[in-house]
């Protein structure tokens, strides 16, 4: 039954009502017109508490025929012989419809304070149920379950955007209107659906994150709002705890790759040692007249060095990698650091042009290990992608800021790859040819952030590529 038949009813029951009492005070009760005017009073003043102004001014105007009809005289006729009764009724007409209607008003606030209220209990229940459940139960299938199990709604859709899904809880699902539910979140306009469905966008800081069904109950536009906005809470929550479920995967993967390198570079080392010891007591004991042989084993310790050296480069590019290390800033010469970082490529700079410039007396508040291993990285990019016999260039230099460039005369790296070089794992067309992780410059980034300075790229054909690490004068670190 509808609202309209329902209110008919009660209409027709409240005249019933007023018929009864003209039926009691005609031929069971006899009393004055005053206590049959107040009588009337009465019953339309608990008609409208119970159901409503509708129902109350229709038994007020019922009442009024009846007590002109029944009980002012000339009795039997709706007209009206004495003034005072005229008097009499205009004011009875008057006090039964202002009492029903202030009667029906009082109801009606008193019913919406209820609704008010019962929607509120219903909106604090489901952003408990969004907000403080384990992760992963924010997702749209469960989502649309709480918004069933708080409204008592038949049927409730969710689409997330993001992954483009559609779920459904309820009696029923209804994949026909799926193609709405997308077609609302890329719009961000609310429609009302033929099937009896209201779809509202849910958005998220303006942008529009994805929409939700819900089946007409009569919950007001700023419930549904409601409903809309903790849903984008809930989707927000859930990519979030994805995000950080990720992260702390890879964090957990870092950490792993971390250890298992660790126990790799110590398996390593015993045996380098043993070999380092080894070829070290031969150089010392051979004899000089036998040139090959000590150029022979000279290789071989050079080489042990440059191995061992690599496997403690791996070992901590893997640490900052992880996070798992600690900036210890000293005061450091910096062309003290960065010939040592030459003497580690001293047979790789064989037939290069080496120039460097590198201001009188510069220094720079630093980690002197990361530092250094900075510059290994960047050396060693540059050797690997220019030519045999180009040349590497090398510039330190006090502005705001102490600079250090490593340029070299290689093939310049394409625009569209010049923002991605610094990311992990990233390997353009040309140096997807050369052996290597896809780490160096991304290590380089990381130690000039933990020093609160940058990494830069410049690269073109004429001038080739140079990147320049910018570290502060001070002693600033971020960890």
């Amino acid at each position: 039954m509808n609202h309209r038949a329902r209110v008919a009813g009660r209409m027709a029951i409240s005249l019933g009502v007023v018929a009864g009492v003209t039926a009691a005070y005609s031929f069971a009760v006899h009393v004055n017109p005053t206590t049959i005017a107040l009588t009337y009073v009465v019953v339309i003043l608990l008609i409208a508490t119970r159901w409503g102004i509708a129902e109350s001014t229709s038994a007020s105007l019922g009442a009024v025929l009846c007590f002109n009809f029944f009980f002012l005289p000339p009795v039997g006729t709706l007209t009206i012989a004495d003034l005072q009764n005229w008097v009499a009724l205009v004011a009875f007409l008057l006090t039964a419809i202002i009492t029903s209607q202030l009667s029906g008003r009082a109801r009606r606030r008193h019913m919406d304070a209820l609704t008010r209220q019962r929607d509120l209990e219903r909106l604090y229940v489901l952003s408990r149920a969004l907000l403080l459940s384990e992760r992963g139960v924010t997702m749209p299938g469960h989502m649309a379950r709480h918004i069933v199990d708080a409204f008592g709604l038949q049927t409730v859709g969710v689409y997330d955007q993001r992954t483009d899904t559609v779920s459904w809880a309820g009696a029923r699902d209804w994949p026909e209107i799926d193609a709405k539910l997308r077609d609302v979140a890329r719009h961000a306009a609310s429609v009302r659906d033929r099937a009896g469905f209201i779809i509202i966008a849910i958005q998220l800081g303006g942008t529009p994150i994805g929409s939700v069904a819900v089946a007409d109950a009569g919950l007001s536009d700023t419930v549904l709002h409601s409903i809309a906005n903790l849903a984008a809470i809930g989707l927000e929550r859930a990519r979030a705890n994805e995000a950080t479920a990720r992260a702390e995967a890879a964090r957990e993967s870092s950490e792993l790759r971390a250890t298992v390198l660790d126990a790799l570079a110590h398996e390593f080392k015993t045996p380098l040692t043993s070999m380092k010891a080894a070829s070290s007591n031969l150089l010392a004991s051979t004899s000089g007249d036998l040139v090959a042989d000590r150029e022979l084993i000279a290789i071989i310790d050079e080489g042990l060095d440059r191995l061992g050296a690599l496997v403690s480069d791996a070992v901590q590019m893997l640490r900052i990698d992880a996070g798992d290390f600690v900036v210890h800033l000293e005061r450091l010469d910096v062309q003290a650091v960065i010939a040592g970082a030459l003497r580690r490529f001293q047979r790789q700079l064989d037939g290069h042009d080496l120039i460097t410039r590198i201001s009188e007396g510069l220094t720079v508040d630093a980690d002197r290990d990361l530092l250094a291993l900075a510059l290994r990285q960047l050396l060693d990019n540059a050797l690997k992608y220019s030519p045999a016999t180009s040349t590497i260039r090398i510039e330190a230099r006090s502005n705001e800021a102490v600079e250090i460039t490593v340029r070299n005369s290689g093939s310049a790296i394409p625009d569209r790859e010049q923002p991605r070089v610094v990311e992990r794992f990233y390997r353009g067309a040309q140096a997807r040819r050369i052996p290597g992780t896809g780490m160096g410059l991304a290590i380089v980034r990381q130690i000039a952030g933990a020093h609160q300075g940058t990494l830069t790229l410049a690269s073109s054909a004429d001038a080739g590529t140079a990147f320049t690490l910018s570290l502060p004068r001070g002693g600033r670190t971020s960890l």
